[in-house]
């Protein structure tokens, strides 16, 4: 996601700096010598904050934990990460802050009765929680303007989680989960509203659900990567109860290895809730949205892929 988020920047015109941990990946960042301010550091690291946000107007916090071996790894990022970065915003005249929250955060809701973001949260994850603390942190503490973003799951270009689906269907493998309602959002329309609340009027101070309005289900995406594809796969259901060991065997495995996975009791949790469902009222009201369609959003992704040689 932060890498598109630089893209849409760059796109109009916006000076950025970014912050890199000394391991981060500049896989996707532009090559070194084009116009582009890169600083080291780390949300976990109080001490580099206080200069990575130097002569800084806007921030955009999408650092954050989306794995852990353990439930403090993620309150370690999402949570005090985001408080030693609201610290360090203290006095420095920042316009602006755009936290990037999540679903999770909220907690799982249904087509009939999406989560909107005035709602009490109530979320059933370890990582939910987390986020929804980093919230908190910007609540309470930020003296400057925030917007917190509440994005669904993401896909598209760049993407390795959701890669896994496509390669099971290029195996002519269709997973087909429980018909668990969501709400997805389309990575670049996802950067593209983010880029917009920073200087958003009638955004201060709001949580922003941002999602497309299609409510869809993990198999329909599946489908929709074999249509476009153009391939025939073999279904294979895949009930919510018999991914419980799965999800176990990945925790023991992060136990004994430290080393975080997709799949834990926590990611259970999610698994199987009733559905993961938001209301976007929001998002339009402030005029803006996530106009890609999942079919449309698919086949960006697909060619993506194919054209890097990742597929």
């Amino acid at each position: 996601m932060g890498s598109h988020v630089l893209d849409a920047l760059r796109s109009r015109g916006v000076p950025v700096a970014v912050l890199l941990r000394a391991s981060s990946s500049s896989r996707f960042l532009p090559a070194p010598g084009e116009a582009l301010e890169r600083r080291v550091g780390s949300v976990q690291d109080a001490a580099s904050l206080v200069s990575a946000v130097a002569g800084v107007t806007h921030v955009i916090h999408c650092a954050g934990a989306t794995r852990a071996a353990t439930p403090a790894g993620y309150f370690e990022v999402n949570q005090t990460g985001t408080r030693n970065l609201v610290r360090a915003l203290k006095g420095r005249g920042v316009q602006r802050l755009v936290l990037v929250s999540s679903l999770a955060a909220a907690g799982p809701a249904t087509r009939e009765c999406p989560s909107r973001e005035e709602a009490p949260p109530a979320p059933v994850s370890v990582y939910g929680r987390s986020k929804l603390a980093g919230e908190r942190e910007v609540a309470a503490g930020c003296e400057t303007e925030y917007v917190i973003v509440r994005p669904p799951a993401v896909y598209g270009p760049r993407d390795g989680e959701f890669l896994r689906l496509f390669s099971a269907v290029k195996r002519r493998i269709l997973p087909l989960p429980s018909p668990q309602p969501l709400s997805l959002v389309y990575v670049e329309d996802l950067a593209e509203v983010i880029a917009a609340l920073l200087e958003k009027p009638g955004a201060a101070g709001k949580v922003v659900n941002v999602a497309s309005s299609e409510v869809v289900t993990a198999g329909q995406m599946a489908r929709q990567i074999a249509s476009a594809m153009g391939v025939r796969a073999l279904p294979l259901p895949v009930p919510t109860p018999l991914l419980w060991p799965f999800c176990l065997a990945h925790q023991i495995r992060s136990w004994v290895t430290g080393e975080p996975g997709v799949l834990s009791l926590q990611k259970y949790a999610e698994l199987k809730a009733e559905g993961w469902v938001c209301d976007t009222t929001r998002l339009s009201e402030l005029g803006l949205g996530c106009p890609t369609t999942l079919a449309a959003g698919v086949t960006r992704t697909l060619h993506w892929y194919r054209e890097h040689q990742w597929l």
